[in-house]
């Protein structure tokens, strides 16, 4: 019997029952086989945008395609049994219409099987959130830094250190949730104000670089496991899977250069 018939499949219902009671954990995944590695830890993969960075080597998130997603997209489901998996919607892919967002999410949604999508803005998202949501798709918003918008920000700047922003910031995601978003991402933020968003709004707040009472928390899999020289203040780095990958990488290295590698146990003989 398959993992995908044998293990039930989180949902879009299941995660938002989460508001106020077990913290929700959610990684990104952005392949098949780091899928079915987070898959028993996980209640949410989120395919992230952040393919970008992470996987393409951009400097922003902007250059990330549909395409790219949905790529990437099918194949974290495919290699998932328990997660609900959500799917970034990249940039200018909603921005222009909600019929064009529609279209793209539905898209989405029908060629990799995903439970839902994640689209980041505030109240000038709240109506495209709402009529995807009314047309079935589930939607999990995101507030706060938004990388999409990191030309108008200037910069990956933490929000609301200061309480002249809170109103902004409270308004977005108190328009997110009446638009019908089951959760959202709150990401760097002051802690005080995630905390405050987090008792006001229903949706289930998902964290990064906010607040431990958000609902949930999320990191990029690969800042978490210590694959990069430096990450976020907000990560923390449970392995440093990079210092492992760089130091087999030159012992194989050697192995090759020496001719100790392949040994006899590697290869194939004659039968006759």
């Amino acid at each position: 019997m398959s993992k995908h018939t044998s293990i039930k499949r989180l949902t879009v219902p299941d995660i938002a029952a989460r508001k106020g009671q077990e913290p929700v954990v959610v990684l990104t995944a952005y392949t098949a086989p780091m899928a079915g590695l987070l898959d028993p830890h996980c209640d949410v993969l989120l395919v992230g945008d952040s393919l970008g960075n992470v996987i393409y080597g951009f400097d922003t998130t902007l250059p990330v395609t549909l395409d790219m997603m949905i790529a990437h997209g099918a194949a974290v489901v495919r290699g998932s049994a328990h997660p609900c998996v959500i799917i970034d919607m990249p940039f200018r892919t909603v921005e222009e219409s909600p019929a064009q967002a529609f279209r793209n999410a539905a898209r989405v949604i029908a060629e990799t099987g995903a439970a839902g999508v994640k689209i980041e803005g505030g109240v000038h998202m709240a109506e495209t959130i709402a009529f995807l949501v009314a047309r079935g798709i589930p939607v999990m918003g995101h507030v706060g830094l938004r990388p999409q918008s990191v030309n108008v920000m200037g910069g990956f700047k933490t929000q609301g250190r200061r309480k002249s922003e809170w109103q902004a910031i409270i308004a977005d995601a108190e328009a997110v949730a009446a638009a019908g978003a089951f959760s959202m991402v709150l990401e760097g933020m002051a802690a005080p104000l995630a905390d405050e968003i987090t008792k006001k709004v229903p949706a289930v707040t998902i964290g990064i670089g906010a607040s431990a009472q958000c609902d949930g928390q999320v990191l990029v899999t690969e800042d978490m496991l210590g694959f990069f020289p430096s990450a976020p203040k907000f990560v923390r780095r449970f392995a440093e899977l990079g210092d492992a990958i760089d130091k087999a990488a030159a012992e194989y290295a050697e192995a090759v250069r020496s001719r100790h590698f392949p040994a006899t146990e590697h290869t194939y003989t004659l039968r006759d």
